[in-house]
Formats: C-alpha cells, structure tokens, sequence
C-alpha cells in the first residue's frame, strides 16, 4: 500500500469518529432537553395540585405572581362569591345586618306566669307583668322596638290599645328557639267600680300587622282607657 492511500484512509477513519462523537453530543442535549422539559411539567403539576387542594396550598406554594385562573371569568365568579357571603340588601322585612326581622307566623307569644312574674295586686300601680316571645321558626330573626297590645273584653266589644312608655331600646336576633320579652306597667285595683276586666290580650309584634291572641291571666285592672297618661301601658323589647 502506497503512503497517499495509508494517508486517505487515516483520514476517513478520523472523519467517521468525529461524526460519530457529533452525533453522540447531539443526542445528549436532546436527552437533556427532554429531561428538563419533563422536570419543569412535573413541578408545573404540583403546582397545579397544590393550588387545588383547598387546605392551606398558599402556605405550600407562596403566591410568585398572577394565577392561572385570573382574569374577568375569575373576577366575575369572586364577585358573585362575595355578594353570597356579604349582608343582604335592607329590604323585604331584612334589617341593615342581613338578618330577616321576627314575623308574626314565626312566634309565639305568652305571658310568664311563674310566681315572680305574677304582677302584685296589691301594689298601687307600680306592678309589671311579662310577655314571652319566643322565636318558634326554623331561621333566624331579629326584633326590636315597641310591640302592639290590645286588651279586650269577654265579647270582645270592649278594647283598650295600651300606650306606649317613653323608653328606649335597641334590637335582639333570636335564633330558633330562643325567647325575649316585654313588660306591660299595669294598675290592678280589687275596687267593685271603675275597673277593667281584660279576657284576651292582642299581641302585635314590631313592624307587623297580624296579632298573636292570648289569655289574659290577671285579675281586674284600674279603668283608664280616657287618661292622657293611664297608669297600664307598654314596654319596648330590647
């Protein structure tokens, strides 16, 4: 063999291990590429996991920047979220707090008859008796101010509207179940003339119109019902 021909084929052997070695290079940063890509798409998918777990991800994955479910869908749903969540508008018998003011369908009223609540017929117009209202409905409520108190007679003919006390009040959320009261100032007399002698009593609680009708459980009462400032009125609730 001649020394060119030696010379060419040293040469070819030398260009066919640079090519080899070259596509041995290549295929390695392919295989890194690939490797990195499907590295950055695992960490993207905890990510996404965490984010859906709803038990504390943020302190998992502190919050880096905008989210993927930013933007006006997102903003429109938070919205109506918040509106769900916050105090309803003060309308349709709700207060300013949201919370659905008491109505005459969910209560119950009574007089307290235990051996405290007794008004003392021997007191010279300086006793009280109490009503019991009692939230019987399955939401809550919220009640406040003066109620309306109609006593009347055995036939009914003879009413007396009480009037109302001068005091100040403020407003009490029942939960179902749960009781409040007023006190009626009432001026019992024994006297056999210029008395009353109530059988029923009409109880209309704040900002309603339909009454709640229960039995009157005292004895006879001083006959005001022309006095300008009768010694028998009523009490605000709260």
């Amino acid at each position: 063999m001649s020394t060119r021909t030696a010379r060419r084929r040293t040469l070819r052997i030398a260009a066919a291990a640079l090519t080899a070695a070259a596509g041995l290079t290549l295929t390695a940063c392919s295989g890194s590429d690939t490797a990195g890509a499907k590295s950055s798409g695992q960490v993207n998918a905890a990510v996404a996991a965490a984010d859906s777990d709803g038990a504390g991800s943020s302190a998992a994955v502190p919050d880096s920047g905008p989210r993927a479910d930013s933007g006006p869908k997102a903003d429109a749903e938070a919205g109506t979220a918040g509106k769900q969540a916050g105090s309803a508008p003060a309308a349709g018998g709700r207060t300013a707090s949201g919370v659905e003011r008491c109505h005459t369908s969910g209560l119950k009223a009574s007089f307290a008859t235990g051996d405290d609540a007794a008004p003392d017929p021997d007191a010279d117009g300086a006793t009280t008796t109490s009503v019991v209202l009692t939230n019987k409905g399955g939401h809550t409520c919220k009640i406040g101010g003066f109620p309306g108190v109609d006593l009347k007679s055995e036939n009914g003919g003879e009413r007396w509207s009480l009037q109302r006390s001068s005091a100040t009040y403020g407003s009490i959320t029942l939960n179902p179940g749960d009781s409040t009261d007023f006190t009626i100032n009432v001026a019992m007399t024994k006297a056999d003339d210029g008395f009353y002698q109530p059988a029923w009593a009409d109880i209309t609680p704040p900002n309603e119109t339909t009454s709640l009708t229960v039995e009157w459980p005292w004895g006879t009462l001083v006959d005001q019902r022309g006095a300008t400032r009768p010694a028998t009125f009523v009490n605000p609730i709260g």
